[in-house]
């Protein structure tokens, strides 16, 4: 019987180990070099996804700076190619859940402004920023803070949660009840 077998890591990704090994004993021509190997590949990767040359940039550098915030995550020895696309298969559904959100956000603020029968001048109001500015600071702090990371930055409840240091359902309501109230005073100084 055969001893057991690993599995063989081509010389291309063995390379790749080394560099981030390197990059992460803090050699920065380290993370050159990754970067170096994985951008075209990645970048062509996120372009199949989104289909849009800009936006595909966009992912590619958010891929590596996640890929930077990640990088203590790396177990060293295991191939860097996975685990990389795997970071941009999570940025690109990251970018599309937020986009999916912010269209929500604002076919709701569209809804509720065709339900009230709010004139076409009113709707304008309702996206002047200084309106929305006076209505936020109506929102408690705590409201406030979980509505802008969720509805304006894109971060999901658990992020939330963790970077507050509240429960996942505590950083819902929050961000809930902080929207309700934004919206309770935009009407209120429309009517």
């Amino acid at each position: 019987m055969a001893p057991e077998a690993k599995k063989e890591i081509d010389p291309a990704e063995r390379e790749l180990c080394a560099l981030m090994q390197g990059y992460l004993d803090g050699r920065l021509e380290a993370f050159d070099g990754v970067y170096a190997a994985l951008s075209g590949r990645i970048r062509g990767y996120l372009l199949s996804q989104c289909r849009d040359a800009a936006r595909a940039d966009d992912l590619l550098q958010e891929t590596f700076l996640q890929m930077h915030r990640s990088r203590r995550t790396y177990e060293p020895g295991r191939p860097v190619t996975p685990w990389v696309f795997a970071i941009a298969r999570h940025v690109y559904l990251m970018h599309r859940r937020s986009a999916g959100r912010r269209l929500r956000f604002e076919d709701t603020l569209a809804a509720d402004a065709r339900s009230n029968d709010v004139a076409h001048d009113a709707v304008r109001a309702l996206a002047d920023t200084d309106e929305v500015r006076r209505a936020l600071r109506e929102v408690p702090a705590d409201q406030r803070d979980a509505l802008l990371l969720h509805h304006v930055e894109g971060w999901s409840f658990a992020e939330i949660a963790a970077k507050l240091g509240i429960r996942v359902n505590a950083a819902k309501t929050r961000a809930f009840r902080g929207m309700k109230k934004m919206r309770d005073q935009l009407k209120g100084s429309q009517g």
